[in-house]
């Protein structure tokens, strides 16, 4: 049965995007419109007039988190076709005399399960939040409980992104992960996407009972809320949107910002160190720092460095610390780390991060490659990524990569094009490796209504709610809090300030099959 959240977790990865297109007798209206559900001649009430069976989670959990199994539609231009399984979870509101309605959350991914997400929420939300709002999790279709996608993937093909050279064997690759993934997945591979997920949320709405639903989405989450926002614009009350994916990235844009975002995180990084050049000994200007770098980098592409059980390459290095250098004193530790490993000096084991599983990763793809098209020809990724790697030296090669999505089948629907007025709080830390604040920016554009929240020098993915894996950051947590408790937005969009010279978490391992996953 579910299990609760650790206190503070890594999230799943990314965050990624998509367009209104209805089921059928559904009509297409504009953006501020809501879309009518049930008026044409296959209606979904065998779906929104559901009883849950709600239960207890399990024998370890407590007795006020609930859990129940809803039906929906797996491809909704066909509601009489086949169904599939959403596994739902609650944890009422505490106060009924203050009681707002559901608050629906979702944890990143794509691949994340949300399950759990209510009793994490229980220990990191204020209680001026959970006495009002029942707390809903679930997991999207496609992962965890909810009918699973799994490709038999090995360690190996679950590990993205990589360097592109040798490009032959990247191809060879990410045309078996897609084969997999069709051969396992069938029919269901075409609809296990961001746009579904949103009506299966609206199913879910339905199925509670309530006109409208806040939300909290954190990461990919934050494409899904705005998916929602498009779709059901009407049904979307107060929405809050943790490290904010751009919608008109979706995906590959996703993959390839990472690239030129590295390059200021890199050099805020050297300058930051040869300030702590006494702590660091790893240059005393900028310019020494980077070359200090750099020479480490061209030593193990000649040399691997042992690292406990790990034997790592230049580009090894380049790829994992691509995400460090966003902190400045992890990335620090772990070049002085590397450095000694490379002079033969004895170093800790890196510490080890759970392996990704199966589900994760055939998720991501299918919710990725079945939401938006890629380039069909391995050549245009090869061209982009020998380009990148000359323009963004650090990770140009990695984000402009191949993918299995090159060799998906075409998505059955188009991207949605994310433009409405709805109101939502986006919040966002400056230095973020997985969802930089250029594509906060780019939600900000897309979401009309809303205001953005910067943590000036903020560190991290995720923000809020114990989602960061730093310590909360009181003004973006109060002025989030403030929005879902009141519903008042900010009258303009807000700046806080980080907390300085805070120590972050443990960084990923480098072993680990899945080192270097979005989100």
């Amino acid at each position: 049965m579910p299990h609760s959240v650790p206190r503070r977790r890594r999230l799943p990865l990314l965050a990624l995007g998509l367009t209104a297109v209805l089921a059928p007798g559904l009509t297409a209206l504009p953006a501020s419109a809501a879309p009518p559900q049930d008026t044409g001649a296959r209606p979904l009430s065998r779906f929104t007039d559901q009883k849950p069976d709600w239960k207890r989670c399990g024998t370890d959990t407590p007795a006020a988190y609930q859990c129940a199994t809803l039906e929906v539609p797996l491809d909704y231009r066909d509601p009489d076709g086949t169904v599939i399984d959403v596994a739902i979870s609650r944890i009422r509101a505490t106060d009924p005399a203050k009681r707002r309605g559901v608050l629906l959350s979702n944890p990143g991914g794509p691949g994340g399960p949300g399950l759990d997400l209510p009793l994490y929420f229980t220990e990191t939300m204020p209680e001026s939040v959970t006495e009002r709002y029942d707390l809903i999790g679930f997991d999207p279709r496609g992962i965890g409980r909810s009918t699973p996608v799994e490709c038999g993937l090995t360690d190996d093909e679950k590990r993205f992104p990589r360097s592109y050279r040798p490009f032959g064997e990247n191809v060879a690759r990410a045309k078996t992960v897609a084969d997999k993934c069709r051969e396992a997945t069938g029919p269901a591979l075409s609809h296990m996407t961001t746009r579904n997920t949103a009506r299966d949320m609206d199913v879910l709405r339905a199925v509670l009972g309530e006109k409208k639903i806040s939300y909290y989405g954190v990461s990919y989450g934050t494409a899904l809320g705005s998916v929602y926002t498009q779709l059901f614009p009407r049904r979307a009350d107060r929405f809050v949107l943790d490290s904010a994916v751009d919608p008109k990235k979706m995906w590959r844009g996703m993959f390839q910002v990472w690239a030129p975002e590295a390059e200021p995180a890199f050099a805020r990084w050297t300058r930051w160190t040869a300030a702590h050049s006494a702590t660091y000994d790893l240059g005393k200007t900028p310019a020494e720092v980077s070359r200090t770098f750099w020479d480490l980098v061209e030593r193990a592409d000649r040399d691997p460095v042992d690292v406990g059980t790990a034997k790592l390459t230049g580009t090894d290095i380049r790829g994992f610390l691509r995400r460090e250098f966003f902190t400045p004193r992890s990335a620090a530790e772990l070049v002085v780390m590397l450095k000694d490993a490379a002079a033969g000096k004895p170093v800790p084991d890196f510490p080890a991060e759970p392996e990704a599983t199966d589900n994760l990763v055939s998720a991501l793809w299918t919710v990725v490659c079945g939401d938006a098209p890629m380039p069909r020809d391995p050549e245009t990724y090869r061209r982009d990524s020998a380009r990148d790697a000359a323009r963004h030296p650090l990770f140009g090669d990695f984000a402009s990569n191949i993918n299995p999505c090159a060799f998906w089948d075409r998505p059955v629907e188009p991207v949605t094009k994310v433009d409405n007025h709805v109101r939502s709080l986006i919040v966002q830390n400056e230095w973020d490796s997985q969802t930089p604040l250029s594509t906060a920016r780019g939600m900000h554009r897309a979401l009309k209504g809303s205001r953005l929240l910067t943590v000036d020098e903020g560190e991290g993915h995720g923000v809020v709610y114990g989602m960061s894996a730093g310590p909360a950051n009181r003004c973006a947590e109060d002025t989030a809090t403030e929005y879902l408790v009141t519903g008042r937005l900010p009258a303009k969009d807000v700046t806080c300030r980080a907390a300085p010279g805070v120590k972050p978490a443990q960084p990923a391992s480098p072993a680990s099959p899945a080192f270097g996953r979005l989100g």
